[in-house]
């Protein structure tokens, strides 16, 4: 089999195609294979030879981006049993056949009837076939060949990471690295100059330079300045066919810029500076500002600003603004026109981040020369002191002096001042203060023990300027006189036990004293020598302030007396001193041997009454007894009835007795009781209201007859003739009782039916005034309108 190819297009091909067409022309123009054969030669038995291929296979090219009219040839297949007369059939398969590839099934010839673009795929592997076409037998075994896409250069160089964005130090050497970039070409790097790419700079000379080979891009200048050009563009190409003519290129931008380094010192725009400040200004505020400037930017351009010399530099201060960098001058010490009207600094203004690579270029500070001139203010009237602390004894008459402030102007005018005190609090109206000499005196009189301390304003201003006004605080200490007696601390609650032994302690006193310590801390208890020696108890002063009550008997009865009085002197240190009288209530009460109170009231009262304890108990058990037995007498009465008729043979009359007690409240009813009243407290008569009326009672047609001026006779026959004129009366006799005893006396009524249910309306205080004999009785009352009020 012979395959040719007449695509000779590249002069690789051309050589090609020249040597094949050689080696073709010395074999007949094909390239034959001996197929198997077998001689039957006679006598001779049957020779095997070894097979031979009768394939040989090459790879074919094919141009990419073929754009002719007809389709493009690629090569031709042929077999040595092929003799030219049709017999043979060829067959092409695998990647493409019958549709990009297509082959004379009787010549062999193969053409591509598309464009192929190298760059999606670069070959196709196909199998051909050679048969019989009468027997469709194979006349060669299937063979494998390769059709080759031939590149061109179809595509340009392209920048994936463009475009760029880059940074470089200024003042950088020449030659310094700024970035490298790579462009990529789709054709195939292998054949010819198609992906060879070069590079070199459109944009940006002559301060960039580009290496053509690998990308990189430097500086091509030395000492490039960003305060003269921060940013550059720089167009990069690159190109293959090795920058040939006729290939084909592509372009990226880079922009460069050059950050900043500290090659630049501050510098103060003036070499002297004039601030005005008037001596009103406020210590700690700002006064004025100043700026050094650098060409710098972020932290190359950070400084300081210092005061190194000047006679201010104890008067002012300077601050750095972070934000502006500018140098703020502050107020340390109060200015004062009179004193010193201009002040001179020196200001410095220093880098506080250094590149020592530029320290030639320095120094990197500056120095300036500030002068200060103080302005004359007016200013409100300057007191000799803070603040004032003065002192005056309570209870002081009222125009009494407290002391003087004194304040006067600072200016030069040195005008007259006028006082006066701000009445903004309470505390306030209790002074007055002369106008012209300042000095406070009282407007009310003071008492310590309310209100020890006052706290007042003063306020000066210029009588030519009223508008300025200055203030001092002056406090007032109220002094103590001694003016309160000394008192007991508390109401004290003294017991003596009925078994006390003579010279014990059975209380210890103290006292208080409004007045401070100095009039009211040393205090003498003594008893009232007015009166005479108490046998009962006596007094110790304890000379600390306290004192100790002492019995002066051996028992104490409650029965006697339970109760005494014992009047106690008290005085203090004070200048001069002052006393007071207390009075002690002492209650004898029943104690336990170990001292403590057993009781102090209930026992006296059946002590007095000659009671004990058993005899109330005996007392309490009679009565209980006696309970019993009545309850027992009554149940064995009611359990023994007898009948009503006591047997058949008794005829005797027999008294059968019920005992029904009546219809209840109409049987009630009917008993008027109003005439067993004092008729004077009867506001009408009643009568029975079982039956009305008909006529009205005698007394009503006398209204001259008043019961306060008749006596007992006239009063029963006025009764009787009301009885026998009574139509309601019962058709039976009946007694009517009449109480009525006459005018009262003069003394009153003991009667207890109007007091029945008044019992709280009675007091018995009164029996306590009727001497000794009475006091157990007013004892005994006193004690039972409590229990009933309970």
């Amino acid at each position: 089999m012979r395959i040719t190819s007449t695509s000779c297009i590249c002069p690789v091909l051309v050589c090609l195609c020249f040597v094949q067409r050689c080696y073709g022309a010395a074999h007949h123009g094909s390239i034959k294979v001996t197929r198997n054969q077998t001689k039957h030669i006679e006598g001779e038995t049957e020779v095997h030879h070894r097979p031979k291929r009768g394939w040989v296979w090459n790879q074919f090219f094919v141009l990419e981006e073929h754009m002719g009219p007809d389709p493009q040839y690629v090569g031709k297949l042929h077999s040595n049993s092929d003799k030219g007369d049709g017999s043979v059939k060829y067959i092409l398969t695998g990647e493409g056949a019958g549709t990009i590839f297509i082959i004379d099934d009787t010549t062999g010839d193969i053409h591509s009837t598309k464009s192929l673009d190298r760059e999606q795929k670069t070959h196709y592997v196909l199998h051909a076939q050679a048969i019989d076409r009468r027997t469709n037998k194979p006349l060669e075994p299937e063979s494998e060949f390769i059709i080759k896409v031939q590149d061109i250069n179809d595509n340009a160089p392209k920048f994936t990471d463009g475009p760029y964005i880059v940074t470089v130090p200024e003042m950088s050497e020449m030659g310094t690295s700024v970035l490298q970039v790579t462009a990529t070409d789709a054709d195939d790097p292998t054949y010819g100059n198609s992906a060879r790419v070069v590079y070199s700079i459109l944009q940006g000379q002559p301060y960039f330079s580009v290496d053509p080979k690998t990308g990189v891009i430097r500086t091509a200048l030395h000492n490039m300045d960003r305060e003269a050009r921060e940013h550059y563009s720089v167009v990069i190409q690159a190109k293959d066919m090795a920058g040939q003519v006729g290939g084909l290129s592509g372009s990226t931008t880079v922009n460069i810029t050059l950050t900043d380094v500290n090659d630049n010192p501050p510098r103060f725009p003036q070499k002297h500076y004039q601030l005005y400040v008037p001596e009103s200004a406020q210590v700690g505020s700002a006064v004025g500002k100043i700026k050094a400037n650098d060409a710098d930017t972020g932290s190359n351009a950070d400084m300081k600003y210092t005061i190194i010399n000047g006679d201010g530099a104890g008067v002012f201060s300077i601050s750095t603004d972070k934000e502006t960098r500018e140098g703020i001058l502050s107020l340390k010490k109060p200015l004062n026109y009179e004193k010193k009207k201009s002040y001179t600094l020196n200001i410095e203004g220093a880098n506080t981040h250094l590149d020592f690579r530029f320290s030639h270029l320095g120094p990197f500070k500056d120095v300036t020369m500030l002068k200060v001139i103080v302005g004359d203010v007016d200013e409100p009237p300057l007191f000799t002191m803070p603040s004032y602390v003065m002192e005056v004894y309570e209870n002081a008459k009222i125009g009494t002096p407290v002391g003087t402030v004194t304040a006067h102007d600072p200016d030069a005018a040195n005008s007259l001042v006028r006082y006066f005190i701000d009445h903004n609090t309470e505390e306030d109206r209790y002074f007055t203060i002369d106008a012209s000499t300042g000095t406070i005196k009282t407007a009310k009189i003071f008492d310590r023990e309310e209100i020890p301390w006052y706290n007042i304003t003063v306020a000066a201003s210029e009588i030519d300027n009223p508008e300025l006004v200055s203030h001092v605080p002056v406090g007032v200490r109220i002094l103590d006189v001694n003016d309160n007696p000394p008192e007991l601390a508390r109401d004290y609650d003294v017991v003596v036990c009925e078994n006390t032994k003579p010279g014990q302690v059975i209380q210890t006193i103290t006292a208080t004293d409004k007045d401070n310590s100095a009039n009211g801390a040393r205090f003498h208890f003594s008893l009232d020598e007015e009166l005479s020696l108490n046998p009962n108890f006596t007094l110790r002063n304890n000379e600390d302030n306290t004192a100790s009550i002492l019995t002066r008997r051996r028992r104490y009865s409650r029965s006697t007396q339970d109760i005494y009085y014992l009047p106690v002197l008290i005085s203090d240190g004070g200048v001069p001193p002052l006393s007071s009288s207390s009075t002690l209530t002492i209650r004898v009460c029943a104690c336990e041997r170990d001292g403590r109170v057993r009781t102090c009231h209930a026992e006296a009262f059946l002590s007095s009454a000659g009671l004990s304890t058993g005899a109330l108990i005996a007392i309490l058990l009679c009565i209980v007894i006696l309970l019993a037995i009545v309850i027992l007498f009554i149940t064995l009465r009611r359990s023994k009835k007898e009948p009503l008729i006591i047997s058949e043979e008794d005829v005797r009359e027999n008294v059968v007795t019920y005992d029904d007690e009546g219809g209840g409240e109409e049987d009630t009813e009917a008993f008027d009781i109003t005439a067993l009243r004092n008729p004077s407290a009867a506001e009408e008569l009643k009568y029975r209201r079982d039956v009305r009326p008909e006529v009205k009672p005698l007394s009503r047609h006398h209204p001259s007859l008043s019961l306060d001026s008749i006596d007992v006779q006239e009063f029963l026959n006025q009764r009787l003739a009301e009885a026998d004129l009574d139509p309601s009366v019962p058709p039976y006799d009946s007694l009517q009782t009449y109480a009525y005893e006459g005018h009262r006396s003069e003394a009153g009524s003991i009667s207890s039916l109007d007091s029945a249910t008044t019992h709280s309306d009675q007091d018995y205080n009164y029996l306590g005034d009727w001497g000794p004999e009475f006091k157990k009785l007013a004892e005994l009352y006193g004690e039972i309108e409590p229990e009933r009020t309970t």
